[in-house]
């Protein structure tokens, strides 16, 4: 949530859980030199003002059945806010889709599917781009090795504010 003040011990707490949010509070206050009350009340404040969005646990797409990764842009053809919404609604609403941006300049969006194989890419392509009236244009590039993969968000050294 924009504004929300962060100070040194919230920045070391977020840090830590970036690398591994399963850690046990008291494990988590020894390691950021703060009482486990006091991290529970840090990590419980974090939550509700939404600098924590979610925890989750990052998979092997490979080992749980999804080794082909497809980076997808995907221009429109009316570019109405309405028209935006409701593509974004439909594509974000697909369970293989992993990673959903709007982009500019060039494409509309940058989409990230995660796929058993390129039959089943096949198969949700034609699903979703064909039937979808506003679709002018949708360009394909499929990921031959991923060097590096993370979900955490850069936390700033110093205190500061949340940019959300």
């Amino acid at each position: 949530m924009p504004g929300t003040f962060l100070d040194e011990l919230d920045l070391r707490i977020l840090r830590i859980l970036q690398a591994d949010s399963s850690i046990s509070n008291t494990d988590l206050a020894e390691r950021v030199h703060a009482s486990a009350p006091t991290c529970l009340r840090r990590v419980r404040r974090l939550r509700e003002s939404g600098v924590i969005q979610r925890q989750i646990a990052v998979l092997d797409p490979r080992q749980a059945g999804a080794p082909l990764t497809a980076i997808i842009e995907i221009s429109l053809d009316r570019q109405a806010a309405e028209d935006h919404d409701a593509f974004e609604a439909y594509i974000c609403a697909e369970p293989a889709v992993t990673q959903c941006y709007r982009v500019s300049p060039g494409p509309d969006f940058i989409v990230t599917v995660e796929m058993a194989d390129m039959p089943a890419y096949d198969a949700f392509a034609r699903r979703l781009f064909a039937g979808a009236s506003n679709v002018r244009n949708v360009r394909t590039f499929f990921s031959t090795h991923r060097a590096k993969f993370e979900a955490n968000a850069p936390v700033a050294s110093g205190g500061g504010r949340s940019g959300g």
